[in-house]
């Protein structure tokens, strides 16, 4: 070890054993730290997660701010009431649906709303799904700016500079100096067949001091054109519009759904989600409706049979100071009147549970200072719909098989854009361009070469490529591996379709047997109101003059009372299967006026489309010559027909029409119509 380095590494070692000591020495104990100022100990923080609050103050709907305490049995002041028929309640409803509430989920503990509001349907969603950008949720608009057309520049300025360790043609040792400058411009296009053609200019300037360049400053580069064509993996329309852009995609990560096909069935398969939540909204609503308008019959049957209890014990009091009732006759009639006195207590808070519920499902707030109560009566005509019929318009209408049949659609043209990659990738590939050089890049000072642009338009330098890219992965083994998931993706989908439209005529058929028993039970209850009618009608002169037993007028009351109660609950029970046989059928909204459109657009919109309009309008007719090339994957109505092999159902093969059957008048001895709500008018 040579002398100077025995020195170096001894003064590596005194300052190493110097800053040692010196650290050490700076050590002391934290508890005999002395603060400025007052004690910061408060501030100390013995743990590092703690219950925040996010900074979002969102003014409170108008629902919440402005609502009254809610009515109670409590409340002993008349409390107006607002009459509301069923259309004014669906449209209320709808008016006020940009959230769907389903009638299900309230008071539960796993309400969506409350536990997970993202999966909570809104009117949104769709405009959510046409507005997505991210891979496997994209729009039409983020789809179609695969094919927007690109513009990439970049200008950077340099400067370098070098001592040169040679002495050909220079002198030993000098300092080379280049100042360089670069200009690139690109501007690329994706066609709709998968092909890219691009249009660009390169400027590279090179300012040195070199001897040996010829210019001390000068300018060279190119302006051409290129494109590029996809031949066999990911090549054609039909490939583009289901999976997007080859070249834009990325292996194992976008797969075949990025085209603009696959984001209109998205956004069609996102209405189609809307308006089955809608369906389920409308039906809620109704059913709600005849659910309070049965809470206001049974209070008043149950304050109709109070009423009466309090006469009878009243009758059995004075009789039996006249010596004619037993004690315990009287005593029976008191206990009978304190228990419908209760359940007249019951069946009036019923009113106002029920009410908030359909307050809630039509958006209103919990009390406005009035009581709903339905002003609309509930349907008492037979209806016999026809089977056949009403499956034919269940499987056409569903919005379930609707969606599930863009699901397939979707998934049919996934598996042909996955065949097309089970093959090499070939593209054909091509270029011209003009180069130009020059010691200038616009100005002329050399009269030998002139400037830059000059020797470029002048086209004496010109360059150019023609050629073919392939790449063969063989054995296609990931290319497979998606035809096949994709094949069984599609089987599933056929298969579960199939299930569901057996699902639909087994729900049909459970709505027929329960129009046809909710209807049967309700006129075999009226009969039996009428009956004990009568019965009461009967013991109520023979009670008064002692000849029977008050027991007997006592419970021929309450049988009365649930006979009522009895009969207006089928009566509601009925009219709600016939709500829930729209709702299996599809036609809920239609059987309502209730009609789906999009909202308004842009005046410019419009304007576009009139001026397109009117240009095919008075353009020449070609539709003889044209071919709709690839096949249309929509419809603006249903595909295909229903066709039943029942032999009732028909004789031929022809589709059964989807005209709604005409009930037949009902042939009963005793009809539902007959006028009976007028006796127990409000």
């Amino acid at each position: 070890m040579r002398r100077g380095n025995c020195e170096i590494l001894k003064k590596i070692t005194s300052i190493t054993a110097m800053t040692a000591m010196l650290l050490a020495g700076c050590v002391r104990d934290r508890n005999d730290v002395t603060y400025l100022g007052e004690d910061k100990r408060a501030a100390y923080r013995a743990h590092a997660t703690d219950i925040a609050y996010p900074t979002v103050n969102e003014p409170l709907p108008s629902e919440v701010t402005e609502t009254a305490p809610p009515l109670t049995i409590l409340d002993t002041d008349e409390i107006p009431i607002r009459e509301i028929a069923l259309a004014d309640a669906i449209q209320i409803g709808l008016q006020n649906s940009q959230v769907i509430r389903a009638a299900g989920a309230f008071l539960t503990a796993g309400n969506s709303l409350l536990s997970n509001p993202n999966i909570t349907p809104t009117a949104f969603d769709p405009a959510i799904q046409a507005s997505g950008v991210l891979f496997g949720n994209r729009g039409v608009e983020a789809a179609l700016s695969a094919f927007d057309a690109q513009l990439n520049s970049s200008m950077v300025w340099g400067r370098n500079s070098l001592t040169q360790n040679s002495n050909l043609g220079i002198t030993p040792f000098s300092v080379i100096t280049q100042e360089t400058g670069t200009f690139q411009a690109a501007l690329s296009k994706t066609m709709a067949n998968g092909g890219q053609i691009t249009l660009y200019e390169n400027i590279n300037y090179l300012g040195t001091n070199s001897p040996i360049v010829g210019y001390p400053s000068s300018y060279a580069g190119a302006t051409g054109v290129s494109y590029s064509l996809p031949l066999l993996a990911g090549a054609g329309t039909e490939f583009t519009r289901v999976a997007g852009p080859i070249s834009q995609g990325f292996q194992g990560v976008s797969g075949v759904s990025q085209g603009v096909l696959i984001a209109r069935i998205n956004e069609d398969i996102s209405i189609a989600t809307f308006e089955t939540q809608l369906h389920g909204l409308v039906r809620d609503i109704e059913n709600a409706y005849w659910d309070l308008y049965h809470a206001y019959r049974t209070y008043h049957t149950a304050v109709t049979a109070r009423e009466s209890a309090l006469m009878t014990w009243r009758i059995a009091d004075l009789q039996f100071e006249a010596e004619v009732r037993s004690k315990a006759e009287v005593a029976q009639a008191q206990d009978q009147y304190f228990m419908t006195d209760a359940a007249s207590i019951n069946a009036r808070s019923n009113i106002y549970t029920t009410e908030i519920r359909l307050r809630r499902l039509i958006g209103l707030s919990a009390n406005d200072g009035s009581t709903l109560r339905p002003l609309d009566e509930p349907v008492t005509a037979q209806l016999i719909p026809d089977w056949y019929t009403s499956l034919t318009e269940a499987l056409t209408r569903r919005v379930e098989l609707r969606t599930q049949k863009w699901n397939i659609k979707s998934l049919e043209l996934q598996l042909d854009a996955a065949r097309s990659l089970v093959k090499p990738q070939l593209n054909f590939v091509s270029g011209y361009q003009l180069n130009g050089f020059g010691d200038d890049l616009i100005g002329y000072n050399q009269p030998t070469t002139g400037n830059y642009f000059q020797n470029m338009t002048a086209g004496q330098t010109p360059g150019w490529n023609l050629g073919l890219n392939f790449n063969w992965a063989i054995g296609f083994r990931a290319a497979m591996a998606q035809v096949r998931n994709y094949e069984l993706r599609v089987a599933k989908s056929q298969r579960v379709l199939a299930e569901q439209e057996k699902e639909i005529s087994h729900e049909l058929a459970v709505a027929f047997q329960e129009v046809s028993r909710t209807y049967a039970a309700a006129e075999t209850n009226m009969n039996r109101l009428i009956a004990a009618r009568e019965n009461v009608k009967f013991l109520e002169p023979n009670i008064r003059g002692g000849v029977m037993l008050l027991d007997e007028l006592l419970r021929a009351q309450l049988r009365q009372a649930e006979a009522e109660v009895a009969y207006y609950d089928s009566l509601v029970q009925y009219n709600k299967s016939l709500n829930d046989l729209q709702f299996r059928k599809g036609t809920i909204l239609a059987h309502n006026s209730v009609y789906m459109s999009e909202g308004g657009w842009e005046q410019t919109a419009y304007r576009d489309a009139k001026h397109q309009a009117d240009a095919r309008a008075h353009a020449i007719d070609t539709s003889r010559l044209m071919k709709t090339v690839p096949e249309p994957f929509a419809s603006p109505s249903p595909v295909g027909g229903v066709y039943f092999t029942h032999p009732e159902a028909t004789s031929s093969n022809d589709p059964v029409p989807t005209e709604p059957a005409q009930a037949p008048p009902a042939q009963d001895p005793i009809k539902l119509e007959d006028p009976l709500v007028p006796l127990f008018g409000p």
